[in-house]
């Protein structure tokens, strides 16, 4: 037995796919959150987009919640990656727009402030996981 391509009967030669199954519990467990507290969401929804705030939840919580399971999937894991990928790009308006709104606020506190800025840089990371799911997919 190599060194290289078998540790504890786990083969090292291949990519993890640790990156892929963390982005799936977020993007599940948001998923779930679209439904269980959709006003939440519907408040970060850009006012200048047309239509009712509930059904951009909605469809995004569905979007988190399959893309999320298709990251789990091996065969899907490649598709997922990019999908996510995408979707972590398609929602930062909304996240922008809830940091604006939460500055403007009175109702907001000085620390939902700042982590609601703080956050947005969060995407690069999210997006380059997404990136590396996609590339690790077996």
């Amino acid at each position: 037995m190599s060194s290289t391509s078998s540790f504890h009967g786990f083969d090292t030669a291949r990519p993890s796919q640790a990156a892929a199954l963390r982005l799936s519990a977020l993007l599940i467990g948001a998923g779930a959150m679209h439904f269980a507290t959709p006003t939440f969401f519907d408040s970060t929804v850009p006012r200048q987009l047309p239509g009712a705030a509930r059904t951009y939840t909605q469809v995004s919580g569905v979007a988190e919640l399959a893309i999320g399971t298709a990251l789990l999937v091996p065969k899907t894991r490649k598709l997922g990656g990019a999908l996510a990928a995408a979707l972590f790009i398609a929602v930062f308006p909304a996240n922008i727009q809830m940091a604006v709104d939460w500055c403007r606020s009175k109702k907001t506190s000085t620390p939902q402030k700042i982590g609601s800025i703080a956050r947005l840089p969060l995407q690069i990371p999210l997006v380059t996981e997404a990136l590396k799911a996609r590339r690790n997919a077996r």
